[in-house]
């Protein structure tokens, strides 16, 4: 290939970011999901879905690096299931719409929605995606941790279209804008062959934080007892530190409180600038959902705990006095 040759590609080919909204807004999962792919040095076009997408893609086509805002607002993708949005980002990759040409990246955070709709995708082009990336290094390689975090793995990929889901937690979100707002077009639904509908969800109401984006954290463990203590005692010092609140494993287990608060490598991955973990002795698949803390606090009666050896600051004694007397201090 000449020179001249390998610069046009590169100039024309495309990172395609499939972003998730909240409301009116991008998640700031997506929005460092879109930092991530502003390092691999392509041009981007947004793909927003859903009846929110309308809403929200101003707001994304102001934002630097956004070459593009596609938007595809009909209802089948008001719940992201990955057998419809799937099928669609196939169709883009593919150049079956003219409304975007030459995709050889696709970029989505690691969310529920990244992990349902990436690996159907990357099936049906025959791809192997990257999934948590924490680092860009160029186009074709990239950071992800392995093995609930113990190891970390530099993956260089030679497939055609290039795959990534992102960790949210490893990027800042993107918030620098451009000089001018990119265009925004409307595109064509997919009629995909979908046998699975949307019956309902149970969302926790709280007027906490929300964990996956929270500054701080306050975190409990199977030694808060049952319920009724992890309620009594989280809630006060979390509502004075206007912190969200999370939990370990074993405590979602035992119905301590709702999965949706769960940290670790089956829960949320998070990184706040403080997480306070109260009675978590600090298991493997906990510690992956948190380590990259800016600070770690932890207060537990077993000084052996694993999770003093990641912690900033530990507190040894007996939680149910220590836990009261720091939320009167504060």
């Amino acid at each position: 290939m000449s020179h001249g040759l390998l610069r046009a590609v590169q100039r024309y080919s495309h990172t395609l970011a499939l972003l998730e909204t909240s409301g009116s807004k991008v998640t700031p999962s997506s929005l460092s999901a879109l930092t991530a792919a502003k390092e691999i040095k392509k041009p981007i076009t947004a793909l927003l879905l859903g009846p929110d997408a309308a809403s929200a893609a101003p707001s994304v086509a102001e934002l630097e690096g956004i070459e593009k805002v596609l938007v595809q607002s009909d209802e089948r993708y008001e719940h992201y299931l990955p057998e419809q949005v799937a099928p669609l980002v196939v169709s883009l990759i593919k150049g079956e719409n003219d409304k975007v040409k030459d995709v050889s990246s696709f970029v989505v955070a690691a969310s529920a929605m990244g992990k349902g709709v990436i690996p159907r995708a990357a099936a049906v082009l025959d791809v192997q995606p990257i999934s948590d990336v924490i680092k860009v290094i160029d186009p074709n390689t990239f950071v992800r941790p392995t093995y609930a975090g113990n190891a970390i793995l530099t993956v260089k990929t030679a497939d055609k279209i290039v795959m990534t889901s992102v960790r949210g937690s490893a990027f800042p979100a993107t918030e620098e804008k451009s000089a001018s707002a990119a265009p925004i077009e409307e595109i064509a639904p997919i009629d995909a062959d979908c046998k699975t509908t949307w019956v309902s969800e149970q969302l926790m109401k709280s007027d906490k934080p929300d964990l996956s984006s929270a500054k701080i954290v306050v975190s409990g463990g199977r030694a808060l007892k049952d319920k009724e203590h992890f309620d009594s005692l989280l809630n006060p010092l979390a509502t004075k530190l206007g912190a969200a609140i999370g939990a370990s494993r074993a405590a979602v287990d035992d119905g301590y409180c709702d999965n949706s608060l769960q940290v670790g490598q089956t829960g949320k991955i998070i990184a706040p600038d403080l997480y306070i973990a109260i009675g978590i002795s600090g298991a493997i698949q906990h510690l992956a959902g948190m380590k990259d803390s800016k600070v770690i606090v932890a207060i537990n009666k077993d000084e052996e705990s694993p999770i003093f050896k990641i912690a900033d600051v530990g507190l040894v004694g007996d939680l149910f006095t220590i836990v009261p007397e720091l939320t009167e201090k504060l």
